[in-house]
């Protein structure tokens, strides 16, 4: 049987949210149209796209405020996930940074994992994710005490997978450290198309993404309060309000920004600031898409996209002091950023290179899973 032919599933975690995984989710969908959708919860308000998809929910999904609070209901997931009924699917690709790789199949089935990332609140900055996020102090008191059982469930859930892609080289070392599985790196993507470049910058810096506490805002509100420079921030989230606070008068707070809004507030910007670690990181892509080189903190995915002193400049320590460097260091050096050479560099993550990567290693295993079957 072909893998044009074989009957195929996808599970992915949440859909709450707008994300990176949420981007890579459409296109999986792109690629594999009639493959019916398995999610524990789906909030078609907050995530667009998949309008003409067949999707399955889980019983968390008619529960209190699953659609907007989905972190109250993550010690139900791993029952959500194995309550799916597969069993009828020759593939399964699981699109998960929590529990969708959890789900369970039948030997014949080849359950393919596409990892963003293992679960990051269960293994590498769990603590961190405890202390920092807001909610409230009860259940964040009874959470701790249940990560334990959850952190047994993802290692045992790690076995389910038959092969691993990772997003990006930490994501693989991650893989690799708690899962103990090899895995093979396809980058996530962007339609480079949907961007332009503008005739010229309009002197303003940009940081996008959600408003919470690990992407790090903090530190880029402290450093330009310092600076004075102007900073546009795009983002929603818990923090708003805080980071509000403390901001002053050079800095703007759009809010919610559409696409295009968005594309011209990148290819208008001086530079992207990226200060935190991420799995991948899809927004770097996105400025130099747009001609924009972006300054990074050196750690995460953005140590696979970003060429030191032809794309972006990076920053060693998550400190004003570190940061404000690297700004001035792109500010005395700008000239030697050139936008058509950024946008060339980002083209080999384009959606076209994806599917064709993702569709050649499909094929591959489903080959060699068919002749062992």
């Amino acid at each position: 049987m072909s893998l044009q032919k074989a009957k195929i599933a996808l599970v992915f975690d949440w859909m709450t949210n707008p994300g990176g995984a949420e981007k890579v989710n459409k296109v999986l969908h792109q690629i594999f149209p009639q493959s019916p959708i398995y999610t524990s919860i789906y909030n078609p308000k907050k995530v667009t796209g998949f309008e003409d998809a067949a999707i399955t929910t889980s019983f968390i999904q008619n529960l209190p405020l699953a659609k907007t609070k989905h972190q109250y209901y993550l010690g139900l997931m791993p029952y959500a996930y194995e309550a799916f009924d597969l069993s009828s699917f020759d593939i399964v690709i699981s699109s998960s940074h929590s529990c969708a790789k959890g789900i369970i199949t039948k030997p014949e089935t080849m359950h393919v994992c596409y990892c963003h990332t293992p679960m990051r609140y269960a293994w590498d900055n769990w603590h961190s994710y405890i202390k920092q996020y807001k909610m409230n102090p009860i259940l964040k008191y009874f959470g701790k005490k249940r990560m334990h059982k959850l952190r047994i469930w993802d290692k045992v859930a790690s076995e389910r997978p038959d092969f691993y892609i990772a997003n990006s080289s930490i994501t693989q070392k991650r893989i690799a450290k708690f899962y103990r599985k090899e895995s093979k790196i396809i980058y996530p993507m962007i339609k480079c198309s949907k961007f332009k470049i503008a005739e010229k910058t309009k002197g303003y810096f940009l940081a996008v993404g959600r408003l919470t506490h690990y992407k790090r805002f903090d530190l880029i509100i402290e450093t330009f309060n310092k600076i004075g420079l102007p900073l546009k921030i795009v983002g929603t989230g818990v923090d708003s309000e805080n980071l509000k606070k403390i901001a002053r008068g050079n800095i703007e707070f759009i809010g919610y920004a559409s696409d295009q809004t968005l594309h011209k507030l990148y290819s208008e910007a001086e530079a992207l600031i990226f200060p935190q670690i991420e799995d991948f990181g899809i927004i770097p892509l996105e400025s130099m898409a747009s001609g924009r080189p972006v300054i990074a903190y050196k750690k995460g995915g953005a140590m696979d996209t970003i060429e030191e002193g032809e794309t972006g400049i990076f920053f060693n320590k998550q400190t004003p002091l570190h940061l404000e460097e690297a700004i001035k260091h792109y500010l005395e050096n700008k000239k030697t950023f050139k936008p058509e050479k950024i946008r060339e560099h980002c083209r080999k993550f384009d959606e076209s290179n994806f599917k064709k990567n993702l569709f050649e290693f499909l094929n591959e295993k489903w080959v060699t899973w068919e002749e062992g079957r």
